[in-house]
């Protein structure tokens, strides 16, 4: 209780992350991270997974092809029974991409999860082909947002407004509660303007 009492004193936040296999490692890793050192706490779930199991990520790589490289990465820790996730019982969202996003866009559940978190106008940070999961949401209407290139016809049929990344893939766009990026070089950015919407919400 003591712990619970500080902690809102302190205005810290509960923070989910959606994760599923072959995750992008660095779009995982960085913000589960840099939430816990922002003094938040964060579970990481995935469909069908238990607290205690992990996921497979995969690292992505831009080295000059006409697309990005992918490598194994490491084992990234779930947190949460996934039947155990509830949207109320978090302040925000985080959404990494690579390539567990082509799966969990299929869940229903990841979906209906997702939009309890916009009907409610919590925080949600998304990067890389997690867009692809917004637009299946259909969440971002109307709404500025980037996401992986290739990722861009879908947001748009989705209604969403392209944000056109930097060249380097480094930038931020932030829309009401949303806080988009193309992918792992935008990561000091997109959690800059995530973790700053964590603190206006204190």
């Amino acid at each position: 209780m003591v712990q619970i009492n500080r902690e809102k004193m302190m205005g810290a936040k509960r923070v989910l992350m959606l994760v599923g296999d072959f995750v992008e490692d660095y779009e995982a890793i960085f913000p589960y991270q840099a939430t816990l050192m922002a003094g938040h706490s964060i579970d990481s779930a995935s469909p069908g997974k238990k607290a205690g199991s992990t996921v497979a990520t995969a690292i992505h790589d831009f080295e000059g092809h006409q697309t990005y490289t992918e490598k194994r990465g490491h084992q990234f820790p779930v947190t949460i029974d996934w039947e155990k996730v509830d949207a109320a019982n978090y302040d925000a969202l985080v959404i990494p991409g690579g390539r567990s996003p082509e799966h969990l866009q299929l869940n229903d559940r990841v979906i209906e999860l997702v939009q309890q978190f916009f009907a409610a106008n919590k925080p949600v940070a998304s990067t890389c082909h997690g867009g692809l999961i917004l637009a299946v949401a259909d969440v971002v209407k109307g709404r500025k947002c980037q996401s992986y290139p290739s990722v861009r016809p879908e947001l748009q049929r989705a209604c969403g407004i392209w944000d056109e990344p930097t060249p380097g893939l480094d930038g931020v766009t932030v829309d009401g509660n949303l806080v988009t990026a193309a992918a792992w070089p935008g990561n000091p950015a997109w959690m800059r303007e995530f973790l700053r919407m964590l603190k206006d919400e204190c």
